[in-house]
């Protein structure tokens, strides 16, 4: 399908996927480009020769010389896509779907700038069926999908839509090369009427119907010597390469052309006859290219959404503000922000119906921020209501035309609605929505979003910002009572169990109300049914319901999550359905990627995490590679690992893979651990159910400092004390990761200032440590000095400065005078010496210790911040008022910069630097200081 043509790879210099064959000058360039033209090459093939003919008295390359296609569309970009189709030797281990993902993801990379222009594709043999996956990946992912939006033109060369009857040579070929690296992956689908490809161009039939993608099947009237190309039987081995039944979908325009399979992408010059019908295909496609577009994108129209109840405090808020009488100094823009299927659409929808009820003489325009090519769409149709001059011709800047004429004071009254502007980079990037946002006095915008970082960069006030939650209970009940009669609710806990499991979800609530009054059965039997069984749960979700209230063509969030079964997913998906099932026992929020059991093939990650977004199973956060879980599916995820008996197994799974990427701990790795720590919290709840307690230890012991870190006392109290009793039971009492375990318990119980119980615990894993490791060991020193802070904190100074005492010889000794452990035994020392009235031999120590902590670790860290506090408090306390004042707001500043405004040491520092105040007799700057503390503290 193709000859194999070209060097080894090795022997390749790395060409970029996409590259540009004409313009190829700045002035080219210039021109204005309407069109872009991708050609992809078939089986075998090489970029370059594919598309060239060298039988004449000239080499022709028809996509790239300027008296060949350049001449008949003058004003596209040519391009081809460069991937690797070799079968027969050194081959990459790839497949269709594979090649077809590239292109999209390499396009979508290419044309950042320009991914509303339309988009040709060429595609011969095989690379008509690349093109036909890629629109297919695109069409599944929402980041993607206006790729075939954007399509306007296919041209199918000889594209073997039902296989090939080479597919045996290939075959064949492909097992006799095996040991020169042939794979056959690429040509597995190519067997004649094989269901898998049938069933893919099955789906694209349908694509290309709803879109209405003009598309063009060029064939081959001449045999091929297809046996000499594949380098066996020379002669021996003519016929069709791609018969004429399978080069066309029945329906679809078809063109012959005297040519075999191997010529039929290369024309000798303008007069060929085959390059004259292919490019007059071409041309016609691009000529026709916006009125493609604008036939398939149809301006939003919505209705009134007549069974719209509650959310009254928000629909007064928003009348308060949006009618453009309200404020006459300014346009003023408002933004309603909520998680997707809260309502934001709906209560939107409801104030447009309501300020075109109460203010008749001011326009309300609704456009979708959903893509550029829709919003667009949009203005084109508003400037049509308005009348604005040009807004038809060809080459008019509709987005300019709009936002000027919207901005003239003529325009009089209006209301523009922004729906759905959650993409930052659509609304705010170059040549984004915003700067396409008209600005007048007599004007007002309303945002809807489900991204607050939409609201804060657009720099709407947080007067301006209203946040929309769940729906009260009452509202819940009233919008589930929509169409049901009073018998079908008259289980009033049924109906609240019901609306809890719903989540009070609007979109959710609405589906469940209709199905109930299609079928008559009341909230109690669909409470029985959803917790029935997870497919029929999947099912009842999955039920399309009428509204007029929402876009045409755009079905209910939670349908859509529903549409594709766990089992579906599992037969086709399979490790799409692993992560689904390890994602559902973390927290629902910001799933890192790097916690997901990891693969080799990066590609089959990517595709198992599209698979789950295009599923609407997850959503990727603004952040990449971050992602949430919806409620209800992570539910009944958990739900059905319980019921398949793989509720056990996953679990173990979840904590040994958590107590494998969990770090220890430390202020230089406070990123990960931070992000890390929500999940481990929320699977360490099951640590009942896992057969690996050892792990489960390992990894509540590294939450219980994390939570000691962050000053959650109590919180890491509860860690230690079940990792301690976890390695009680698997490790033993001598163990070293069981002292370790019985000292953190013991630090953290200090730290509550429960000094009794510290004390004996430090005391016995002192004991023990140094019967097991000895004396000298990092362990046994670090008992000792926790055991001194104990005693310190009973009062017990002698007893405590004699240990560190102790504690420092040996680790002078064996550690060096400046190393972190000495110098923070040291530190501990002098912070006694405070407690003791010792100032003067705590300020030396101090001074000593935080210069070099800086030095080491920085100004942020949380040794050389605990040094400094020590020293700051001994000059205080020796009168050095100014001094110690001046210490005190440095380390509180870095404290709240590097712990948080609210961490017990931040707050600490604020009593240290008010009382240095207080000592000033500065009162009232130290009031205002306590003041703030108390706030921090009761959270407000």
């Amino acid at each position: 399908m193709g000859p194999h043509e070209g060097t080894r790879r090795n022997e390749q210099p790395s060409r970029p996927p996409i590259e540009v064959l004409y313009p190829v000058t700045a002035d080219e360039t210039a021109r204005s480009i309407e069109v872009d033209i991708v050609a992809v090459h078939g089986l075998g093939a090489n970029v370059d020769s594919s598309w060239t003919y060298k039988g004449g008295p000239r080499t022709v390359h028809w996509l790239r010389d300027r008296d060949m296609l350049p001449a008949i569309v003058p004003n596209a970009r040519i391009m081809v896509y460069n991937y690797e189709s070799k079968w027969q030797a050194n081959a990459p281990r790839t497949r269709l779907e594979l090649c077809g993902e590239e292109l999209v993801n390499s396009l979508h990379s290419f044309r950042k700038d320009t991914r509303d222009r339309p988009i040709i594709f060429i595609g011969h043999s095989l690379g008509g069926l690349v093109i036909t996956h890629a629109l297919l990946f695109a069409d599944r992912n929402e980041d993607l999908k206006y790729l075939p939006e954007c399509t306007v033109g296919f041209a199918a060369l000889g594209t073997p839509f039902r296989g090939t009857t080479m597919h045996r040579l290939a075959d064949l070929v492909a097992w006799l090369m095996t040991p020169a690296g042939s794979h056959k992956g690429i040509v597995r689908d190519l067997k004649p009427d094989d269901q898998h490809l049938r069933d893919k161009v099955h789906i694209f039939c349908q694509l290309r119907e709803r879109l209405a993608i003009p598309v063009c099947c060029l064939f081959e009237l001449l045999e091929s010597d297809y046996g000499k190309k594949a380098g066996l039987w020379g002669g021996m081995t003519r016929g069709m390469v791609v018969k004429e039944e399978s080069a066309h979908i029945p329906g679809w325009p078809r063109y012959a052309l005297q040519a075999d399979h191997f010529t039929l992408n290369k024309f000798s010059g303008p007069d060929d006859r085959s390059f004259l019908t292919v490019s007059e295909r071409i041309r016609v496609m691009c000529a026709d290219s916006k009125n493609v577009i604008r036939k398939r994108q149809k301006n939003v129209q919505l209705d009134r959404n007549e069974s719209f109840v509650g959310r009254g405090a928000v629909l007064d808020q928003l009348l308060g503000r949006i009618p453009p009488s309200k404020n006459r100094d300014s346009c003023q823009w408002t933004a309603i922000e909520g998680l997707g299927g809260i309502g934001k659409t709906q209560i939107a929808l409801m104030a447009a119906f309501r300020v075109h009820d109460d203010y008749p003489d001011c326009s309300v325009f609704w456009v979708p921020a959903t893509s550029a090519t829709n919003f667009e769409n949009s203005y084109r149709e508003i400037g049509r209501q308005i009348a604005v001059d040009g807004i038809d011709k060809g080459n008019a800047d509709i987005k300019t035309l709009v936002k000027t004429k919207l901005s003239q004071e003529s325009a009089g009254d209006w209301l523009l609605i922004v729906d759905n502007a959650d993409d930052t980079e659509l609304l705010l990037g170059d040549n984004g929505i915003k700067a396409y946002l008209p600005s007048s006095r007599r004007g007002s915008i309303l945002f809807t979003t489900r991204n607050h970082q939409v609201t804060t960069r657009l720099g709407i006030q947080k007067q301006g910002t209203i946040a929309i939650t769940e729906m009260s209970r009452a509202e819940s009940i009233d919008l589930l009572a929509q169409g049901l009669e009073e018998n079908q609710m008259d289980d009033a806990d049924g109906t609240d169990v019901l609306l809890d499991f719903l989540a009070d979800l609007p979109l959710a609530i609405k589906q469940a109300s209709a199905y109930m009054a299609e079928v008559r059965i009341s909230t109690t039997k669909y409470l029985e049914l959803c917790k029935a069984s997870n497919e029929t749960m999947i099912k009842l979700l999955s039920k399309d319901f009428e509204d007029r209230g929402r876009y045409e063509g755009i079905r209910n969030p939670i349908a859509t999550t529903w549409l594709v079964s766990f089992e579906q997913i599992l037969k086709s998906a399979p490790l799409a359905a692993e992560y689904l099932r390890f994602m559902c026992l973390l927290a629902q929020k910001a799933i890192p990627a790097s916690l997901l059991p990891p693969r080799e093939d990066e590609l089959e990650v990517v595709d198992a995490i599209g698979t789950l977004k295009a599923y609407t199973f997850i959503a990727e956060q603004q952040e990449r590679d971050i992602f949430d879980i919806h409620r209800l599916v992570r539910l009944a995820m958990q739900n059905w690992l319980r019921e398949k008996g793989e509720w056990e197994e996953w679990v173990t799974k979840v904590i040994q893979r958590l107590a494998e990427e969990f770090p220890y701990p430390k202020h230089e790795n406070r990123g990960i651990w931070m992000k890390y720590l929500p999940h481990a919290q929320n699977v360490i709840e099951y640590w009942d159910d896992t057969v690996d307690k050892e792990a489960a230890g390992e990894l509540s012991y590294n939450m219980g400092e994390g939570y000691h870190r962050l000053g959650r006392y109590q919180d890491a109290e509860k860690r230690n004390r079940l990792t301690l009793e976890l390695r009680l039971k698997v490790l033993g009492k001598e163990h070293p990761q069981t002292l370790t375990s019985m000292s953190n318990l013991a630090r953290g119980l200090n730290r509550q200032g429960k000094y009794e119980e510290s004390g004996r615990m430090h005391k016995e894993t002192m004991e023990l440590s140094e019967k097991v490791l000895g004396k000298e060991h990092p362990e046994t020193l670090t008992s000792m000095e926790n055991l001194a802070r104990a005693l310190t904190g009973q009062r017990k100074y002698k007893e405590a400065e004699k240990i560190y005492q102790q504690t420092l010889k040996i680790l002078e000794k064996v550690r060096g005078k400046e190393h972190s452990q000495t110098l923070t035994v040291m530190n501990n020392l002098a912070h006694m010496f405070n407690e003791q009235g010792k100032y003067g031999e705590a300020e030396r120590i101090c001074k000593r210790t935080a210069k070099i902590f800086e030095e080491h670790l920085g100004k942020e860290h949380t040794r050389t911040l605990g040094s400094m506090n020590n020293l700051a408090y001994a000059l205080r306390n020796q009168g050095k008022y100014e001094e110690a004042e001046k210490i005190f707001r440095q380390t509180l500043e870095l404290k709240e910069k590097s712990l948080g405004k609210n961490h017990p040491s931040t707050l600490g520092g604020m009593n240290n630097l008010a009382r240095a105040l207080q000592s000033q007799g500065r009162h009232d700057e130290a009031n205002q200081v306590l003041e703030e503390r108390k706030k921090r503290e009761s959270g407000e």
